[in-house]
């Protein structure tokens, strides 16, 4: 049988008094590009954050490729870039790619670094440049960079499209397709259901900390008899 690439098993998440996560149940399968939506608050990111052990669970399991969330081994096939990405301020973009990648045990290619760099549109004279130099888009392309570089099986993309002007949208894609071509993983959210619906095998719509539907972006608009995906997450969480 084929261990899931994530597993979320009756996840409970609460804050005090408030329950964030009630009863989360989700796979995504090796290969995947997996859309997790849903709007504001209603618990992608704490999700995000008891995956990576960030916060601890009140209920439930998490595994990935099938070991218990809490190993720190089981999250070495993970990158990860959060949606409020904040890299040291002093660093050159330079510098803060080749201190992840010395995190990771990866040494700085220079014709690697710059190929991805041309793929998502950011010039290669913002290597040279502190981080405080730069755009909300530039910042955001350098995290997707330094993400992307790290070569994972498993890409967890919290609103990756944040920031970015429709010509690096576009690039971001073929990038994102061309990853899981080569058989890596995705599991990402957005506010942006259209790129779902073009990016991703799967989704899921999390609403008030539960899961109110799981499956295909066309079984989607199916079961709500919706002709978008818009309309069909809005009859969802009606």
């Amino acid at each position: 049988m084929t261990v899931p690439a994530l597993r979320f098993q009756q996840v409970v998440k609460r804050y005090g008094a408030a329950s964030v996560l009630q009863g989360v149940d989700l796979e995504l399968q090796a290969g995947q590009c997996f859309g997790l939506v849903g709007v504001n608050g209603a618990g992608k990111t704490s999700l995000i954050k008891c995956l990576l052990d960030f916060c601890g669970l009140d209920g439930g399991a998490i595994e990935i490729f099938g070991r218990p969330h809490r190993d720190p081994a089981a999250r070495v096939p993970l990158g990860f870039l959060p949606e409020r990405f904040t890299p040291p301020y002093y660093l050159t973009g330079a510098d803060f790619i080749r201190y992840l990648l010395t995190l990771q045990g990866l040494r700085y290619d220079a014709d690697a670094v710059a190929a991805m760099l041309a793929a998502l549109d950011l010039e290669p004279a913002a290597l040279k440049r502190t981080v405080r130099q730069y755009s909300k888009g530039m910042t955001q392309k350098l995290g997707l960079a330094a993400c992307l570089l790290s070569r994972k099986q498993l890409y967890i993309l919290d609103e990756p499209m944040s920031g970015l002007d429709p010509k690096a949208r576009a690039l971001l894609k073929a990038q994102l397709r061309q990853l899981q071509q080569a058989g890596g993983t995705l599991f990402l959210t957005s506010h942006a259901l259209a790129d779902v619906d073009e990016l991703c095998d799967r989704m899921a719509i999390l609403h008030d900390g539960r899961i109110r539907f799981s499956g295909t972006p066309a079984e989607c608009r199916e079961r709500y008899g919706a002709g978008t995906l818009e309309q069909a997450f809005l009859a969802c969480i009606a």
